[in-house]
C-alpha cells in the first residue's frame, strides 16, 4: 500500500480480530469507504488471513500493535489514497 491508515491497539485484552475491526469501523467512519486491506506486524500474525471483509497480511515494515489499513485496488473512490499490490519489502 502507498498510502492507508495506521492504527495503534495495544491492549492485549483484544483478539486480532477484534483491533482489525475496530480499526475497520474507524476508517469506514472517517473515509466514508469500507477498507479491503490491513497489514500487521509478522509476529501478530503468520499467514494471511480473512476478517470480516478484509484481507490482513504480516509485514516486516508494520511496528508491533500497528494496523495499516486502507483500501487496495480499483476499489477505491476518486481521489482516496492510492495502495499498492504488495509491500516494498
Amino acid at each position: 500500500m502507498k498510502i492507508g491508515m495506521l492504527w495503534l491497539d495495544d491492549d492485549k485484552r483484544r483478539s486480532l480480530e477484534e483491533k482489525v475491526n475496530r480499526a475497520a469501523e474507524y476508517y469506514e467512519d472517517k473515509y466514508g469507504q469500507c477498507p479491503n486491506r490491513c497489514y500487521v506486524n509478522n509476529n501478530m500474525l503468520a499467514e494471511e488471513k480473512e476478517v470480516g471483509r478484509l484481507w490482513v497480511k504480516p509485514a516486516v515494515n508494520v511496528l508491533p500493535h500497528h494496523f495499516w489499513i486502507g483500501i487496495q485496488g480499483s476499489e477505491a473512490a476518486p481521489g482516496a489514497p492510492e495502495l499498492r499490490d504488495h509491500l516494498p519489502y
